[in-house]
């Protein structure tokens, strides 16, 4: 039997019948992402910690992970969005980028949401993230295919992306401002406007390289895009009025507000519960708002 649930098993022989059942289906979960029938992560903490390993089985993967109010795919998505804004857990954002390839993400998926994540956590952080993309790619060599090759969408496509709204590809302006009004609404133009009279080049370049550059990159569709930096900002803890502005966005392009909330409560997981209680205060105000 594997060591850690050997350990497990007899750990929890007089453990309450609800405990087993969280551990058997956090252990189901898991095995889903991890694609392996003994995960190596709950193998690493059975000499040390085996308890830190019960209840990354019970909480994390049988309580978190296995809720069904967000789909396995937005699961992967907004943990490794999450871990690449935070920048200080490399392992185990290997470990996510992973799992998002074998519960169905592409390889331009997964380099997206990094991508995005430079607009929120910087781009060393983003830099960092894509090196950890790259070895896992180089390691799953079965996730690439002649239509996806495991980089970034082809810059024809994000052409014809561009001329198929009526702009050139040097019309980001406009492309940034329609995709600012498409997201954000009202919200997204308020931020805009409060620049105005101190920093109106940080403004602009909101305007053009968030929403007319990266926001109208192919790769994933808004609702991904927005659930992505929500859990971005949320993991952040520094980004109150942002992750504000965004849980709009997120509603604004077809999220509802227990994706939303299921999102927040994840991010207890990877960013602690008061990283998640924060942003559960802040969307309170946001549902309010947009009611």
């Amino acid at each position: 039997m594997n060591t850690t649930l050997a350990t497990h098993t007899t750990a929890t022989r007089t453990a309450p019948a609800g405990d087993n059942a969280r551990r058997a289906r956090g252990l189901d979960v898991l095995r889903t992402v991890s694609g392996t029938n003994g995960p190596a992560v709950l193998d690493s903490l059975a000499d040390i910690a085996p308890d830190l390993a019960r209840y990354t089985a019970e909480f994390a993967y049988g309580d978190v992970y296995a809720n069904p109010r967000l789909t396995p795919r937005q699961r992967q998505i907004a943990t490794v969005a999450a871990l690449a804004a935070l920048g200080n857990a490399t392992p185990q954002l290997r470990f996510h980028i992973d799992g998002a390839l074998n519960v169905g993400c592409t390889r331009t998926e997964i380099v997206e949401v990094i991508v995005h994540t430079a607009v929120y956590a910087g781009f060393p952080a983003a830099l960092n993230a894509i090196a950890a993309a790259r070895d896992v790619f180089t390691a799953r060599p079965d996730t690439a295919t002649e239509a996806q090759t495991g980089t970034e969408p082809a810059a024809s496509d994000a052409s014809a992306a561009a001329e198929a709204s009526g702009d050139t590809p040097s019309d980001r302006r406009a492309r940034g401002t329609r995709a600012l009004s498409a997201v954000d609404g009202q919200a997204g133009e308020h931020v805009i406007a409060s620049l105005a009279d101190i920093a109106p080049d940080l403004g602009a370049y909101i305007v053009d390289f968030v929403f007319g550059d990266v926001y109208t990159r192919p790769g994933l569709d808004l609702k991904t895009r927005e659930l992505a930096t929500v859990a971005a900002c949320t993991a952040l803890g520094t980004a109150a009025p942002q992750l504000k502005v965004h849980l709009h966005g997120f509603l604004n392009v077809g999220g509802t507000r227990d994706e939303a909330v299921e999102t927040i409560t994840q991010m207890a997981v990877y960013a602690g519960f008061p990283a998640a209680l924060n942003a559960i205060t802040v969307a309170r105000e946001a549902f309010t708002e947009h009611a």
